[in-house]
Formats: structure tokens, C-alpha cells, sequence
């Protein structure tokens, strides 16, 4: 699994409840908790800050590149987000980049 795809299960809504569930489960049907003792450890041991970091651009931060509101800031925005969670991102700089790089603005 991603780390990107890791730390947004630990900030989904309900998750400490989900994982409760998840070693219950285990306990019931087959006593093996590996997968509970990972996640409760990536839990315990990431700071919140690197689960929900501050986003590194925003919509108005395209706009302001040229780029014009649409479904595709979803998906640019979701782009720089995996990015940061991955680590491969650190500065609004960078994000601006990869911005430019993935989603090229085409002429109209």
C-alpha cells in the first residue's frame, strides 16, 4: 500500500472505532494480529501533522497559475497531495512544479 494511501486511512472519520473492529475481528476468527499491531503502530507513531499535512497549493494557487476552475483541480490537487504524503514534495515550490509538469495548460 502507498504511504499516501496509508496515512488517509489513519485520518479517515471513525478510524480508531474501524480498527477496534479490525483486531475483534482477528481475535474472533483466526487470533492473528499483524495487520492490527502494523496499523496501531503507524498510528501511534506518525505526528498528526504528517497524516493531515497543510496543503502546499490550493485552488486560488492555480488560478493564479492560469489554470481554470474545473473537475480537474480535484485532481491536480489530489496529485500534490499524494506527493507530499509520499514525501517527494516539501515546498510550495515544488508542488507549483509538479503542477507544471503533470497537468500542462493547453491553449484554448
Amino acid at each position: 500500500m502507498k504511504r499516501s494511501t496509508q496515512l488517509r486511512f489513519l485520518r479517515m472519520e471513525g478510524f480508531e472505532e474501524h480498527l477496534e473492529l479490525h483486531r475483534l475481528d482477528c481475535l474472533a476468527s483466526h487470533g492473528d494480529l499483524t495487520n492490527y499491531e502494523l496499523a496501531r503502530l503507524l498510528l501511534t507513531e506518525t505526528p498528526p501533522a504528517e497524516i493531515k499535512p497543510a496543503p502546499l497549493v490550493r485552488g486560488q494557487d492555480l488560478i493564479a497559475q492560469g489554470y481554470t476552475p474545473g473537475p480537474l483541480f480535484k485532481q491536480i490537487l489530489q496529485a500534490v497531495e499524494d506527493a507530499q504524503l509520499e514525501g517527494s514534495l516539501h515546498s510550495r515550490e515544488d508542488a507549483l512544479r509538479l503542477v507544471a509538469e503533470q497537468f500542462p495548460k493547453t491553449s484554448s
